[in-house]
């Protein structure tokens, strides 16, 4: 009986052993399991934390942007006004306005520095303007091609266009005495006549503003003035259109100028809705 007992006891003691060792395996792996969902969830919080804070940032830049759309909506909307674009349809997005905004500007950026426009000087009054006169100094009725700007003489003169001298020096038989003759993009040019000094040389490239000469009495004149033409290939056209001309009235060069072709010009350039089609 007593080597039974002793027999039944180990046994007892052995699955009891086995019994603990099974609940410290399973002690440890909840213990682990323990770690890694708490470790997990200090990353999710971590990348809640992450995911706040981006939230914040873009809600951040959306207001910013919304204030940015605001104010690019107000200087695109300047743009259009100074550009005389017409109001856009309510379903054309900003980017769309915007290229067509653009566009218009590099158009009229293109025309507004390579055609004549703008005074050349600064004068105290026009003496002569276009068309038919009783000249001075032959004593008869003749047509003038251009008008004259009564100056100083010394007074600067400068380009109203980019483009290149053809001439630059003295003319003795058309009695424009020191003169500077540009050739400007689409066929234009200009004179500027009975100058006191020529401050350019022949096939140089010259800016529009750029300083090209100063006034005086050469030539065939009776007094300090320059004389300006604006001339489309060889002819001259009355200068005071394109004096007026510029940013804000640039369609108005295309109805009021009848003497250039403005029709096969608006084929190039479709913006230009006034031109005759």
């Amino acid at each position: 009986m007593a080597a039974l007992s002793f027999f039944v006891s180990n046994l007892l003691l052995v699955k009891t052993t086995d019994d603990l060792l099974d609940l410290e395996d399973s002690h440890q792996q909840l213990a682990d399991q323990y770690d890694l969902m708490l470790g997990t969830q200090q990353l999710y919080r971590s990348e809640l934390d992450s995911l706040g804070d981006a939230l914040s940032q873009l809600s951040t830049e959306r207001d910013q942007l919304a204030a940015r759309n605001q104010v690019m909506g107000t200087e695109l909307g300047n743009l259009e006004s100074m550009l005389g674009i017409l109001d856009s349809e309510p379903e054309v997005s900003p980017a769309e306005r915007a290229e067509v905004a653009k566009a218009a500007a590099k158009e009229r950026l293109f025309m507004l520095y390579g055609v004549p426009n703008g005074v050349p000087i600064q004068s105290e009054r026009i003496n002569d303007e276009f068309g038919m006169r009783y000249h001075p100094v032959l004593k008869k009725r003749v047509m003038h091609s251009g008008i004259d700007f009564k100056a100083q003489t010394g007074t600067p003169v400068y380009a109203t266009a980019d483009g290149v001298v053809e001439f630059a020096g003295f003319t003795k038989s058309s009695g424009y005495g020191y003169m500077v003759r540009l050739t400007h993009n689409l066929g234009f040019k200009t004179y500027y006549a009975h100058l006191d000094k020529v401050l350019v040389k022949p096939k140089a490239f010259v800016h529009k503003g750029q300083k090209i000469g100063l006034s005086g009495n050469s030539g065939r004149s009776t007094g300090p003035h320059l004389h300006y033409e604006v001339r489309y290939l060889y002819t001259a056209i009355d200068p005071e259109p394109f004096m007026k001309w510029g940013l804000s009235n640039f369609e108005s060069i295309f109805t009021e100028v009848e003497d250039v072709p403005w029709e096969s010009l608006s084929a190039m350039y479709p913006l230009n809705q006034t031109a005759p089609q």
